[in-house]
């Protein structure tokens, strides 16, 4: 059995000794959430501890870059989707802002790759949640816990990931058609996007199975979407079904570019103007969802709506971190304990 404490001691004893603290990874996501001032930043190793092909699993050190791991996945012929926004984010950066990639649609959402969780705790203790396998079902779903939590209920030092094979074929097309009329035409699409220039559709299996299906329904190879990329972006959460009405609000205004992923209810948007960022959080609010600052727009709370199931969370926050050290203030949940929930 491997001594996991003895592992991290190191990490154990800096979050242990620091009146508070702040995980920092590659600092791709260090806007999700807002800043924490006067923090001591800590980092959780890198590097593939455990790759097993037949089982479809890989444990790795948290600060593993995303493209390190992806490189590693490759060499088997597998890949775990974490797709990150930015290649150069580590994998526990990554799970920590809880953010699917593109290609949710086709593979599921973030939380779902996550099987096993080793975190340090505020007070320094080493613990570990979930398990090493596909099939666990045994004690509390921690992993999942984790992933959105922003650093607020603990370090993340390693993780085990579900991994999956590399598709054969992987293809972007663009077609004429609604987004939504595409979705519902298509058979299992990895993702189904809108944007000012169309309709995007990625298909991934079988190079037969793509042609065909590419074909039936009348779609064009093309590039991949781009994320909407300003100095002030965010993104929207909203239910799939409202999705249409709120890309033809966001559409009306000026200023404001977006990306939809369809079947999912995930809008990208990204403004040059902070005080836009704020009217498209209106709108999100507006059709029943809500907008997580992503980058800039200092002045824009990053989440400006209370979060689902906010007493709960402090909750939880009030028994793994009872003094609040970890990332103070990050999320509404992650107020000392004693704030009345």
């Amino acid at each position: 059995m491997i001594d996991l404490a003895a592992r991290y001691s190191e990490l154990g004893e800096a979050v242990r000794a620091a009146p508070t603290v702040v995980a920092v990874g590659a600092g791709t996501h260090a806007a999700i959430g807002g800043a924490v001032v006067g923090a001591t930043d800590v980092r959780a190793p890198s590097g593939v501890l455990d790759l097993q092909p037949a089982d479809m699993t890989v444990t790795v050190r948290a600060g593993t870059p995303c493209a390190e791991l992806g490189v590693a996945l490759a060499e088997v012929g597998q890949e775990c989707p974490l797709d990150p926004r930015d290649p150069a984010a580590t994998v526990g950066g990554t799970l920590a802002a809880g953010l699917s990639g593109l290609r949710r649609l086709g593979v599921g959402p973030l939380r779902d790759t996550l099987l096993e969780v080793v975190l340090v705790l505020a007070d320094g203790r080493v613990v570990r949640g979930g398990g090493p396998t596909v099939k666990n079902v045994t004690g509390y779903d921690v992993p999942r816990l984790a992933v959105g939590s922003l650093g607020t209920l603990g370090v993340l030092a390693q993780v085990t990931l579900r991994t999956r094979p590399i598709a054969p074929a992987s293809s972007w097309f663009t077609t004429d058609r609604p987004a939504g009329e595409a979705l519902t035409s298509l058979y299992a699409p990895a993702a189904v996007t809108s944007g000012r220039a169309g309709t995007g559709v990625l298909l991934e299996g079988h190079p037969g199975d793509l042609d065909a299906q590419a074909g039936r329904a009348g779609l064009r190879p093309a590039d991949a979407p781009a994320l909407p990329d300003a100095p002030n972006r965010g993104r929207i959460s909203v239910a799939p079904g409202a999705v249409d009405a709120l890309v033809a609000a966001l559409d009306a205004e000026p200023g404001i570019e977006r990306l939809a992923e369809h079947g999912v209810g995930t809008v990208h948007v990204a403004t040059t103007d902070a005080p836009r960022l704020a009217d498209a959080r209106a709108l999100a609010h507006a059709h029943g969802g809500w907008l997580l600052r992503e980058a800039g727009a200092p002045d824009l709370e990053p989440f400006g709506v209370d979060l689902p199931a906010l007493a709960l969370q402090r909750r939880i926050r009030a028994a793994l971190d009872p003094t609040g050290k970890l990332a103070p203030g990050r999320v509404p949940a992650t107020e000392p304990a004693g704030v009345p929930a």
